[in-house]
């Protein structure tokens, strides 16, 4: 069962990408935490992919998977605002988000205590050198920035999806607004946290 998986950090265009995706016609899933959400969606954008994407690969072979970038100075004081909100509820214990969420965050951003924008950096960095080898030499693994023009366009095309209509990516989540995702409607979303016939029980990557 092919997928499409994006793989960029939070605060890299993962909600313009997601709802731009819905206006093509795919059932997508911001964030997906069980088994039923990615088995339903056909694209799956932000937490877990950005940090699950080797298992991802082998869980869903002949999948496609798209890396965001975006320009470092402006990613650092978007992801610091992200994570300044989120703090309080990544803690492990007792932090009120999806375990798998949170899993996947202190994969990625071990250590956020204090927010430091020398640690931050080396996270993009590290991230970013991990995937571009992963998929070095790869044909179903496209960079784009959504803030480029013709960066939709060249989605499209990637995915073998209609070029006709916009070429560019709309701006959502702009500045310290994290909730569009939420605001937009769209009958093809898809619940993160969909219950399945095991109720919401997440891969077993063992």
């Amino acid at each position: 069962m092919s997928k499409i998986f994006i793989i960029g950090l939070p605060r890299t265009g993962t909600t313009s990408i997601s709802v731009a995706l819905l206006e093509l016609g795919l059932k997508v899933a911001h964030t997906a935490f069980t088994k039923k959400a990615f088995e339903v969606a056909d694209a799956i954008s932000d937490a877990p992919c950005f940090s699950d994407y080797m298992h991802l690969d082998k869980l869903f072979p002949n999948s496609k998977f798209v890396y965001l970038s975006r320009d470092l100075e402006k990613w650092l004081p978007s992801i610091t605002m992200l994570l300044e909100k989120m703090a309080p509820h990544l803690e492990l214990t007792n932090g009120h988000f999806s375990p798998v969420l949170k899993r996947s965050f202190h994969m990625t951003f071990p250590d956020i205590h204090p927010l430091c924008t020398a640690t931050l950096t080396r996270y993009f960095l590290g991230h970013q050198q991990e995937v571009f080898e992963y998929f070095k030499d790869r044909d179903d693994f496209l960079t784009i920035d959504v803030s480029e023009p013709g960066s939709l366009l060249t989605l499209k095309q990637f995915l073998g999806l209609p070029i006709h209509g916009k070429a560019n990516f709309s701006k959502l989540n702009v500045g310290r607004n994290v909730a569009n995702w939420r605001e937009y409607k769209h009958p093809n979303k898809v619940n993160a946290n969909l219950a399945g016939i095991e109720h919401r029980k997440f891969f077993d990557y063992a």
